[in-house]
């Protein structure tokens, strides 16, 4: 076996020639040194790790994981706990909404507002350009903001339901206020006072109004709002309608062909509650209206002419 050395320096070679036991020994250096490496390091490993994975060291992570998990599970119930609270406060919050919507539909109603002017079935329109200060809410802040959205809900519900007592008030009063005619059109046939009685021809005195149209069937409307407290036959009336509105005053209807109420209704100003007639006392077909204040029977004149509220 030979060997040979290069001098870099000087360009020059050396051949050393191994045999015997020279060339023998140098084969098991090459072969031996890995193995023995390898054998020292593996014992290396171990004895560090036996440091490191000691009863105590394993006790110590044990403990950790542990402790870890504890808290894991109590930061995943106290957000489960925050959740379900946060729920509540939206189908609270949710609920109230339904209300202000259902006051708000009726107020609108009331107060008669254009079709769309107050749609509370839709969105609130509103728009904008995009900020680039914009930002997200802290867990601190949405709560804020939750609690605040809940108290502005409360006022605005305070507010609209007195609104809507101040204006179901005026609509009753504006309801039962006597105005108008009982019929729309047509002409008056007879007026408060005396005058010579139709079928005796003497002097007699007529307790009210007569309109009339020319035909059978016209609608017969109230003035004004009130309970029916008569609905059928009554001597000279024939077929008559009495309603009572409040405050002292009483309407009647009278010589109607065909009655559209009945005793204990409640009616509303403008509503058709029978057809024109001629029923009872009576030449042709008309409607005999009067009215009483305080029991007592009143010129309807002066209501008649009256500007509705």
């Amino acid at each position: 076996m030979k060997l040979i050395l290069v001098n870099q320096r000087y360009g020059q070679t050396k051949t050393i020639v191994l045999k015997g036991w020279l060339k023998g020994l140098l084969y098991l250096i090459v072969m031996v040194a890995p193995v023995a490496l390898g054998y020292f390091g593996y014992h290396l490993a171990i004895s560090q790790n036996e440091s490191i994975f000691t009863a105590e060291a394993i006790q110590n992570w044990d403990r950790r994981i542990r402790s870890q998990s504890e808290q894991l599970a109590e930061i995943k119930e106290g957000s489960e706990q925050q959740l379900e609270a946060l729920t509540l406060r939206l189908a609270t919050l949710q609920a109230r909404l339904v209300r202000l919507d259902a006051v708000g539909e009726r107020v609108t109603s009331i107060a008669d507002l254009d079709n769309g002017e107050f749609d509370f079935s839709q969105p609130v329109s509103i728009g904008g350009p995009a900020s680039d200060r914009s930002e997200g809410y802290t867990v601190s802040g949405f709560m804020n903001a939750v609690e605040q959205l809940e108290n502005q809900l409360d006022d605005r519900q305070q507010q609209l339901e007195i609104l809507e007592g101040l204006m179901i008030e005026r609509e009753i009063q504006s309801d039962v206020f006597i105005a108008g005619r009982p019929i729309d059109r047509g002409w008056i046939a007879s007026r408060f006072g005396q005058r010579p009685d139709p079928f005796t021809g003497r002097l007699a005195f007529h307790a009210g109004i007569d309109f009339t149209t020319g035909r059978f069937g016209a609608e017969i409307n109230t003035v004004a709002g009130g309970v029916v407290t008569w609905a059928g036959p009554r001597s000279g009336y024939g077929l008559m309608v009495e309603i009572n509105h409040g405050n002292g005053f009483t309407t009647r209807y009278a010589h109607a062909e065909k009655l559209l109420t009945e005793v204990g209704d409640i009616v509303k100003k403008g509503q058709n509650i029978a057809l024109v007639g001629s029923t009872g006392r009576s030449t042709g077909p008309h409607v005999h209206f009067e009215l009483y204040k305080n029991g007592r029977v009143v010129d309807p004149a002066a209501y008649i002419q009256r500007t509705a509220r």
